[in-house]
């Protein structure tokens, strides 16, 4: 039987800066907006010029990705994303300096998104002092196991970091509760199985997960892969969600445009999917 009590937000008196940014929307009834890039694609000096154009664009949250060489939830699009990156000379710690340069001009909350083992070779609380001091808010690290997720989300909440962990379609109930009660800033819910990228459709259970979601905790819900259109956009407020996340869509166009345009060319693509959030439904 499905328990009716909510788990709260944080146990912290003081609320993350990822907190602070959905109830700065749920006050005014707006969807977060969270598009996904993959830094050091072109390069890492246009991956600046992107992220300060995403915030100027209407972008609420940021998703970083952070290349790795195998990127196991990861669809085609962004593994060929993650190599270029590579291939450009881009590694944690250039990441991480990236941020720390723009902490002046960038106000809205980064997540970072990395596969645990860079993490460990870096060392976890070296890792996150830094990136606490480079202004990150958030993690996302999809391979780490949920038996181990409520260890390292203290450690990373000591350093003022949201640990954001994942729903799948395929989640059992019992171990949704179980994500939903030790997942920081928001629930991470993925629309559809298998790896990220663009898709026609989205999964038929995202609807009805919300709203389980919604009964098991009152953490914001934002829904993320394969989601690459404004129809899309539009379906996902109006199942409920609290923000969403646009991944495969952004890198494409950038791995498709020029340098000399790209920075015009994401912003006008946020800029499409901000007035798609705003559309009244």
């Amino acid at each position: 039987m499905k328990e009716n009590k909510k788990t709260q937000i944080t146990n912290n008196k003081t609320l993350s800066k990822i907190n602070e940014k959905f109830l700065e929307l749920k006050k005014s009834k707006r969807l977060a907006l969270m598009p996904f890039i993959m830094a050091g694609d072109p390069n890492i000096e246009k991956t600046s010029e992107i992220l300060l154009k995403l915030q100027e664009k209407g972008a609420d949250l940021i998703e970083l990705g952070v290349p790795y060489s195998d990127p196991l939830a990861d669809g085609p699009i962004i593994q060929f994303s993650a190599s270029k990156a590579l291939n450009s000379g881009t590694t944690s710690i250039k990441v991480i300096q990236l941020l720390d340069s723009l902490k002046d001009k960038l106000h809205i909350p980064i997540i970072l998104f990395t596969y645990f083992n860079p993490i460990l070779n870096f060392g976890l609380e070296n890792f996150c002092e830094l990136a606490s001091k480079a202004g990150v808010a958030g993690l996302i690290i999809p391979d780490l196991p949920l038996e181990e997720a409520s260890k390292f989300s203290k450690i990373i909440s000591s350093y003022f970091i949201d640990l954001i962990l994942l729903v799948a379609p395929t989640t059992p109930y019992e171990r949704m509760k179980i994500i939903s009660n030790n997942t920081k800033g928001f629930t991470y819910l993925v629309s559809v199985t298998g790896v990220t990228g663009e898709r026609n459709n989205m999964g038929n259970r995202v609807e009805s997960l919300i709203t389980e979601l919604k009964e098991i905790s009152i953490n914001p819900i934002a829904v993320g892969f394969g989601i690459s259109s404004p129809e899309h956009v539009k379906k996902v407020r109006k199942w409920g969600a609290d923000g969403v996340i646009i991944g495969s869509a952004f890198v494409k166009r950038i791995s498709n445009c020029n340098e000399i345009e790209v920075v015009n060319h994401i912003g006008d693509f946020c800029q499409e999917m901000r007035n798609a959030a705003d559309q009244k439904i």
